[in-house]
């Protein structure tokens, strides 16, 4: 309710009923009128203008008869409700039905009345063909008006060819034609052959083919293009946009019908043609029902929830109705937003989102113990390769120790499935990134302990994706929106792209599949893409060319990088799925006990600051790794990193007061103590815990943390937050099974 500015109120519902009301006695008085002259004229033809007066009479007592039936038919068909300047076919038809029953029920009314001398039968054929024309006509007569140019006047808009020639570029052109706010001018329509040359389209003619297409654009001086192809001609989409960055031609795309109703409701509002359409891959098709049964109903801890991959796991498993989803990450206002989206999205979902970092043992456990995960989705991960270069502690930190501890938390608190998001990259690994992570394979394939819990490990392997925070992409738009120059690394590098809602399904589908369990999967990643063409493509989009009004420079490769990611090595090899996106990937992993004791050799290094015996023992633990990471299997003990400038700081001695000795001087100098009378020697094999009250200082098979981390090593947890690792069992807190 509003106010006048007399200070009267305003009741908008009345004004509204009162337009419509207005709009409805409008027509019918028009359609009235149509009718009574329909059928006045229907009486001149049939007479030749000279209609006797007894025609005349009976004229002017049938007509209130008509009218009645007319109008019924109308109100019942919903005639009276179209819109004259949207008038179409499926309108036309049913006016034509409707006065079709009309004439019928009138006809016969007049035939059982015996009106004399009756209505001729002419007359009644006459009136339905002219009611049909006149109340059908008119409208499609003022619609053409409206979206016909005016002659003689010079159309506004930038001259546009349509790439096709079927239904939905005949929307583009009613969609141009209509209304004054459309910026484009067709002025030709591209046909995929030459079936269709010299035939029009609401008056645009076909001009030619799209191998023609850059010879068309200069004979029009065409601007832009507009691909009104259907969503699934990939390959044909690939070579329209090869011919226009040929022409020099801006190009965009007609939505497809699931883009409109997801939110895009104009035509008109076009899309930029996107990277993705161009890799050559099929859109995903996947059948999601082993998915959907996969997730339903189970407490699923994500980690890594903020991150590009994290965020998309999240957006796909949201919709499968988990009984509750943990989203984990240590990146505050990411994880804020992603969780204010899943709410929204999904408000009867269970969303919990944990501020944590995953190398922090006590906060995982607590994590853990109170939510009692069954599905872990392992993310998290440092992925940046030429960052991971410089930064090899928190590489290894993160992506090593922070997966043992997520996988040994999660076994202890029962989880069942556990699922490892890795990357092509740990083929064959050149770089530290790659290391850490074909090592994280390796820690939930071959961890003995882990084995014999029972959970269901399973490993991914992908490349890169499109549009992600580290992603080429994103760099080359913002150095492309500066001006440039666009900065490649090499002419010659390529690698394998893959949309993130793809690569993220195909995740999801991989946990699903029931013989990638204890095994790794690899997603089939297509052709690999330059680089180069990748970075001249995104130039030529935005109207300008490479080299002239861009430049590209070429930088070199970076610490880590190589030319071409291999997606599979000479060590390993795959076999197919009943999923034709994905292969397993067969390897024979070593010995539990041999990596036990080069993960506790990694983790000695990693405490001490000894950063060259950190990459030699990564090279170890990643024997087929290859240059430039292999030049580090013979590089000499180096002087440990200063403890002053590392992380922890020598934090644990300012708290416990203390210095430790040495990792391998304690061992030699601990006493062995002798083992109990009933303790066996297979319990002993098999590491199973002791059955006495004290746990055992010595030997190499313990079933805590100290196996990893020597005594007095530090963990570091959230905010800074350290506590030092023992090897006494009777101490709880931050242990994890491993061995």
């Amino acid at each position: 309710m509003a106010t006048r500015l007399t200070g009267e109120p305003v009741n908008y519902s009345r004004v509204l009923a009162a337009d419509r009301l207005v709009r409805f006695a409008a027509h019918l008085a028009l359609n009235l009128i149509l009718t009574v002259i329909g059928y006045r004229l229907a009486y001149e033809l049939r007479f030749d203008f000279a209609t006797p007066a007894e025609q005349s009479e009976l004229f002017w007592l049938s007509l209130p008869l008509l009218v009645v039936f007319r109008f019924a038919a109308y109100a019942n068909s919903g005639v009276f409700r179209a819109q004259w300047l949207h008038f179409g076919p499926q309108d036309l038809l049913r006016l034509a039905i409707a006065v079709t029953l009309s004439s019928l029920g009138f006809a016969a009314v007049v035939h059982v009345s015996h009106l004399s001398p009756g209505v001729p039968r002419s007359v009644l054929l006459i009136e339905w063909a002219g009611a049909i024309l006149l109340a059908g006509g008119i409208p499609l007569i003022s619609r053409a008006l409206r979206e016909t140019p005016v002659p003689f006047i010079k159309p506004r808009g930038r001259r546009t060819l349509i790439i096709g020639a079927g239904a939905r570029a005949e929307q583009v052109l009613r969609e141009a034609r209509q209304g004054e706010s459309c910026t484009v001018n067709p002025v030709g329509l591209i046909g995929l052959d030459g079936t269709r040359r010299d035939t029009t389209i609401h008056g645009v003619p076909v001009v030619g083919t799209v191998d023609e297409l850059p010879a068309v654009c200069a004979r029009l001086k065409a601007d832009l293009a507009i691909i009104a192809l259907e969503p699934t001609d990939l390959s044909e989409t690939r070579r329209v946009v090869n011919q226009c960055i040929a022409g020099g031609l801006e190009f965009k795309t007609l939505p497809s019908v699931q883009e409109l109703l997801d939110g895009n409701p104009y035509i008109n509002h076009r899309r930029n043609e996107q990277l993705e359409d161009l890799l050559g891959r099929p859109r995903v098709d996947l059948d999601l029902s082993a998915v959907a049964a996969d997730l339903r109903n189970r407490v699923i801890l994500l980690t890594g929830a903020a991150g590009s991959i994290g965020s998309e796991l999240a957006r796909q498993i949201a919709p499968f109705a988990p009984a509750r989803l943990l989203l984990l990450d240590q990146a505050e206002s990411d994880l804020y937003f992603l969780h204010q989206e899943l709410s929204q999205a999904h408000p009867g979902l269970d969303l919990v989102p944990v501020i944590c970092d995953i190398t922090n043992a006590t906060r995982l456990a607590q994590v853990c113990a109170q939510h009692r995960p069954d599905y872990v989705v392992h993310a998290a991960a440092y992925k940046h390769v030429p960052l991971m270069e410089a930064n090899v502690f928190e590489a290894v930190r993160n992506n090593v120790l922070g997966t043992l501890l997520v996988a040994t938390t999660a076994v202890k608190h029962g989880a069942t499935k556990i699922l490892l998001v890795s990357t092509d990259k740990a083929i064959r690994p050149s770089s530290v990134m790659g290391a850490t992570k074909r090592i994280a394979e390796r820690i939930i394939f071959g961890l003995p302990n882990l084995h014999r819990s029972g959970t269901d490990f399973r490993a991914v392997r992908f490349g890169n994706v499109l549009s992600s925070k580290g992603s080429v992409i994103p760099l080359f738009e913002r150095q492309l929106a500066a001006g440039g120059p666009i900065t490649v690394t090499h002419p010659l590098v390529q690698r394998h792209f893959m949309a993130i809602p793809e690569a993220a399904q195909l995740v999801l589908q991989a946990g699903s599949l029931p013989e990638s369990g204890g095994a790794i999967t690899m997603l089939e990643m297509g052709e690999p893409v330059r680089i180069l063409e990748l970075a001249t493509k995104l130039i030529r989009f935005s109207g300008r060319v490479p080299g002239k009004d861009v430049s590209i420079v070429f930088t070199g490769l970076r610490p880590g990088e190589n030319l071409i990611q291999e997606q599979t090595s000479q060590l390993e090899t795959t076999v197919a799925t009943s999923s034709p996106k994905l292969r397993i990937s067969q390897i024979t992993e070593p010995a539990g006990t041999d990596l036990v004791q080069g993960l506790s050799r990694l983790l000695a290094c990693l405490d001490t600051g000894d950063r060259n015996g950190l990459l030699r023992t990564l090279c170890e633990l990643a024997p087929e790794c290859v240059e430039p990471l292999a030049r580090h299997r013979s590089v000499p003990d180096a002087r440990p990193e200063p403890r002053s400038h590392r992380r922890d700081s020598g934090a644990w001695q300012t708290v416990l007061n203390t210095r430790q000795p040495a990792w391998r001087e304690r061992r030699r100098d601990e006493a062995r103590p002798a083992a109990p009378a009933d303790l066996h020697a297979g319990e002993r094999r098999e590491g199973l815990e002791c059955r006495r009250k004290e746990a055992r200082a010595g030997g190499r098979r313990r079933t805590d943390v100290g196996v990893l981390l020597p005594a007095g090593s530090t963990i570091h947890r959230a905010g800074g937050e350290t506590a030092t690792a023992i090897a006494d069992h009777s101490s709880t807190a931050s242990r994890a099974s491993v061995s």
